[in-house]
């Protein structure tokens, strides 16, 4: 069973709609820092990533369900957890949630892309290799 990461969100006036509630796409930016947070604990950097192995992660399916709101200045947990590592891409889960409530869940396919060539590309290998040791695997 893989590892769930987490890390915290706040919402800020700039997330919300003028009624307060937080507006839909910026679920996606919660997901996103969630992302970019573990692939940080993990020891790489994105610009980093992209100097050293020419590679960026970019999001290539996505699908979101809306469960309940999250209003202004509330306290969120956004989290992921891999599905599915392959040669060229990572899937995810993905919750944003306040306390134990489910606000949102995503499903999120992340293709590891060569810059130069803006084609698919394998993780390179210590980026792998991290991966798999983080959702427990070693296969």
């Amino acid at each position: 069973m893989t590892v769930e990461f987490e890390w915290p969100v706040r919402v800020y006036y700039e997330d919300t709609d003028a009624g307060g509630v937080v507006y839909h796409a910026n679920y996606l930016k919660f997901m996103e820092r969630a992302r970019t947070e573990w692939l940080r604990a993990l020891g790489f950097e994105q610009d980093q990533l992209r100097a050293e192995y020419g590679i960026v992660f970019a999001v290539r399916r996505l699908a979101v369900e809306m469960q309940r709101p999250a209003h202004f200045n509330e306290a969120l947990v956004s989290t992921c957890r891999v599905q599915r590592l392959r040669r060229a891409s990572v899937e995810f889960e993905q919750v944003v949630r306040r306390d134990t409530t489910v606000l949102a869940t995503g499903q999120v396919g992340i293709a590891c892309v060569d810059v130069a060539r803006q084609a698919p590309v394998a993780v390179p290998d210590e980026v792998a290799r991290a991966m798999r040791a983080a959702e427990g695997t070693t296969a």
